[in-house]
Parts: C-alpha cells; sequence; structure tokens
C-alpha cells in the first residue's frame, strides 16, 4: 500500500517467533487508516491473535517494527498504548455493578466521579443498555455481556479498538445482530477496529478492509468485494465463501480448459499455461445436457432454504451448484458458466523442496532418517576412490561436511499413511483445499517444515499422517 499520511497504525516486516521455533507471524505488512474497520481472517492457529497481541503490546514482535501515528511503539508496554482489546471472554467483574465494571479503568486514572458518571451514562446509551447502571453482570444475557465488555473499552476512549473474536460465545442470531450493531457503532464513533475472527460472513459483513492469513503470512489484502470476487490464490478462495476450484491449462487465447471441458473466460493468460480455476456456485448454470459445455449426472440435492445445493459428477470432477430450482439425482444435466464468471489464476508451484545431508556411508539422511540412495546414484559421473574419497563429475571433491542435496519431489507422488512409523517424515494435517477430482492437502510437520500434498481421498483436519516418498519420484541438486 503506498504511504498514507491518514495511516495510523503500521505494522512493517513483523515477525513473532515462539519456542521450538514456531514461526505464529511470518514478515508481515500492513498499514491502517484512521476510522477504518480491518479484519484478521482465517482458520485457527493462521496468526491472526498473535498480531493483534503485538499491536496491544502483550507480545514483542522478534523482529519488525509497529508505529502508531508514525512513532515507534513496538517495545512500549500495554498500558501506555491508546488502544483497548476485547476479548472473546469478557473477563467482567461478577461482583461489581455494571457501572462499576464499566467505571473501573477510569478510576485507575484517578478521574473525578463526576467525569466518570458522565462517560459511563455515554457509554451505556451508546451500546443500547442505558438504565442498566445497578444490574449485575450474572442477569445479563450473553449479547448484553459483550456490549458491556465493548462499553468498557469504548469509555476509555482508544484511538484504537481491538476486537478479538468478541462474537463466538454467541448464539447465531445475536451473533449475527452484534454484526450490524458493531458496525453501527464503529460508524457513530468513528474509531478505528481492527477486528479477528474465523468467520467469513462476519468479515464480509462488517469490515472495510479484510486480511487473509494462513500459517502466519498474509494470503490477501483487500476490500470485501475483491476478496470475495477476486480470489488472490486457491486458499483465498477456498476460504472466502463456497467455491469450485479447478486445476486446468490455458487452451488458447481467453479460452480455458478444466473439469472435462472448455470455456471462454476473460482472463488473457498465455496458451499453454496452467492454471487454477474459480467458479462460484452461483455462477452455474444448469441446461440441457447437450446445451452444457460440459455435462454430468446429479449426485445429491440439499434444500437450504433460499436456494438448492445441487453435486453434479462430471467425469473425474464434482462441481456444486446453487439453484432455486430443485433436481434429482440421477439427472442428466449440462452446466455452463459466462465467462466473466470464471476467475483465472496462474498456478502456484506446488514443488516440495527440502535439504538433504551426506552421511558417513554417502548416502542421503533427512530428519534423522536415510533415504534409500547413495550419492554416486544421484550426481552424474560421480564416483568414490578406493582411500574413500568422493569425486563430482568434474573430477572435484566433494566434502560431505559442507555440501547439501536440495531434494524435490510433487505433490502427486507423495502418499499419505496413517500408519505414520512407515513415511519419511510425519506431520498433522493443517489445511485442505477440494481440487475438483482430488484434495489438496498441507500437512505441517514438528520440525516445522509444510509438505504440499494431492490425494484423491478425503482426510481430516489435524489427522497424523505419515508421508511416504518413492526415492524414483525424487529429483537432486548438489549445493554446496
Amino acid at each position: 500500500m503506498e504511504a498514507n499520511t491518514d495511516t495510523i497504525i503500521e505494522l512493517s516486516h513483523v515477525t513473532k517467533v515462539f519456542e521450538n521455533n514456531f514461526k505464529a507471524v511470518d514478515d508481515f505488512n500492513l498499514k491502517v487508516r484512521k476510522g477504518e474497520f480491518v479484519t484478521f481472517l482465517g482458520p485457527s492457529g493462521c496468526g491472526k491473535t498473535t498480531t493483534l497481541r503485538m499491536i496491544a503490546g502483550f507480545d514483542i514482535p522478534t523482529e519488525g517494527r509497529i508505529l502508531l501515528n508514525g512513532k515507534d511503539i513496538t517495545a512500549m508496554p500495554p498500558y501506555e498504548r491508546p488502544i483497548n482489546t476485547v476479548f472473546q471472554r469478557y473477563a467482567l467483574f461478577p461482583h461489581m455493578s455494571i457501572y462499576d465494571n464499566i467505571a473501573f479503568g477510569l478510576r485507575q486514572k484517578k478521574m473525578s466521579e463526576e467525569m466518570i458518571s458522565r462517560k459511563v451514562r455515554r457509554v451505556l446509551d451508546l451500546v443500547d443498555l442505558e438504565g442498566f447502571e445497578n444490574r449485575s453482570v450474572p442477569t445479563l444475557s450473553g449479547g448484553q455481556q459483550q456490549r458491556i465488555a465493548i462499553a468498557r473499552a469504548l469509555v476509555n476512549e482508544p484511538q484504537i479498538l481491538l476486537l478479538d473474536e468478541p462474537l463466538g460465545a454467541l448464539d447465531l442470531k445475536m451473533r449475527k445482530e452484534m454484526q450490524l450493531e458493531l458496525k453501527a457503532m464503529h460508524q457513530e464513533l468513528g474509531i478505528t477496529f481492527i477486528y479477528v475472527t474465523h468467520d467469513q460472513e462476519e468479515a464480509l459483513t462488517m469490515s472495510d478492509r479484510i486480511v487473509v492469513m494462513s500459517e502466519g503470512r498474509t494470503q490477501q489484502i483487500g476490500t470485501p468485494e475483491d476478496i470475495y470476487n477476486e480470489p488472490r490464490n486457491a486458499f483465498v478462495a477456498d476460504f472466502i465463501g463456497e467455491s469450485n476450484i479447478f486445476n486446468g491449462i490455458m487452451t488458447g487465447r481467453l479460452k480455458a480448459r478444466f473439469c472435462g471441458g472448455e470455456f471462454d473466460c476473460v482472463d488473457d493468460i498465455a496458451e499453454g499455461t496452467h492454471i487454477t480455476a474459480v467458479v462460484r456456485p452461483e455462477d452455474v448454470e444448469l441446461t440441457a445436457p447437450e446445451a452444457g459445455t460440459i455435462r454430468g449426472v446429479v449426485t445429491s440435492v440439499i434444500f437450504k432454504g433460499m436456494h438448492y445445493e445441487i453435486t453434479v459428477e462430471s467425469g473425474k470432477n464434482e462441481m456444486v451448484v446453487r439453484s432455486v430450482h430443485s433436481a434429482r439425482p440421477g439427472d442428466q444435466v449440462g452446466m455452463r458458466v459466462e465467462p466473466d464468471n470464471i476467475h483465472v489464476m496462474i498456478a502456484e508451484d506446488h514443488t516440495n523442496y527440502f535439504m538433504a545431508e551426506i552421511n558417513d556411508d554417502f548416502r542421503l539422511a533427512w530428519n534423522g532418517r536415510v533415504i534409500d540412495t547413495s550419492v554416486t546414484r544421484i550426481i552424474p559421473g560421480s564416483r568414490r576412490l578406493e582411500d574413500g574419497t568422493l569425486l563430482d563429475g568434474a573430477g572435484e571433491v566433494i566434502d560431505p561436511r559442507k555440501t547439501r542435496i536440495q531434494i524435490s519431489i510433487q505433490p502427486q507422488d507423495i502418499l499419505m499413511t496413517d500408519k505414520v512409523e512407515e513415511g519419511l517424515v510425519d506431520g498433522h494435517i493443517s489445511n485442505l483445499i477440494y481440487k475438483g477430482d482430488h484434495y489438496s492437502y498441507v500437512i505441517h510437520t514438528d520440525a516445522g517444515h509444510d509438505f504440499i500434498v494431492d490425494d484423491e481421498y478425503l482426510w481430516n483436519m489435524d489427522d497424523h499422517v505419515g508421508l511416504i516418498m518413492p526415492v524414483e519420484k525424487m529429483s537432486f541438486a548438489l549445493k554446496r
């Protein structure tokens, strides 16, 4: 983002590393404008709450700087920052009245009782709980308690209000009502809101801008419309709303092949480029079989109130369709999509790379395990002399202590198994995306390495799996 004199908070190359070298936030960059409503959105463990805690001052970045109105506050303690935080757990004092709960922070500042009374009554009016001054906390509903927690933060008149999953403990109806109330409060107060949630609808409903995060890294920053209509990668497309995601290839100018058919599109990408195509379910039109760009068989129909969710099997692919018209399992149907409803992205390179060492037997070792191959088999022209010296193809000595072998392997060439001891490495599934005819998994290992694996079978989030990597599927490169 370009420099802006209206910037109130800036995070510059912020990284947070915890014990065991766990990198919770990785090179995070963001500028937030005064009065803006910004939401950090992502799955559990993506780093959004850690980022919020660094803004609040509860955690200190390992690297990078945090600026408030241009002043470096990276090491400033929380109580000196003009920032207040509202948490999912309201942390109200049950033995105090509502008035005393809200007044607590003001009394800590030695403010006069007359001023405190004026401020408390103003924020109670703001959160629509005027007249509740003498009520006790246990008599309030969850939604009312949340509004008191917000009032307690607002009464300090912070420049920035941080909200960490503040609606997570509420039921669906109350959560939707509070979303609208929070948005109205933000518009009336005009202060900066920074909000954390894993709820996509919540982020789309309330935000001026959304920061989508995964594995400690920023995936995309943009308005709700940009994030929904122009996702930058498959993760964003999958996480924001419902999406059909397919691997494909450009077959000509403004033509893309995916899901077994050739579609017209509006993205001018060079012929032969491997792509990821994203189609929202509501943008798929069901037709007679002969009228569709592709055809398939209906496998399931679910009534969702305002529409039907229809799954169609087309060859090895599945397409999810939202339609106001029903269908029946077994129906033969056609499907077509208008060109401007197909979002095409250049496919990401998901090649897996890792560095292996040469052990004393001149074999490769990684993660404490021996890879079943020798150095002389993978380095063209290399050989060992009688005294054990290892030479490369040019006759130069290879020093095992200073040499590493970079190994690469494609996602489709790795096999997942629940017999974790059989794998070269094991880890837990931290993310998955369905791509029409297979699932793309992210496997996070205890060593902090992430592997991308393609598998046609559905595994569950957090499953503990072993990764079998056949040597014949690996590629090797000498690194000195």
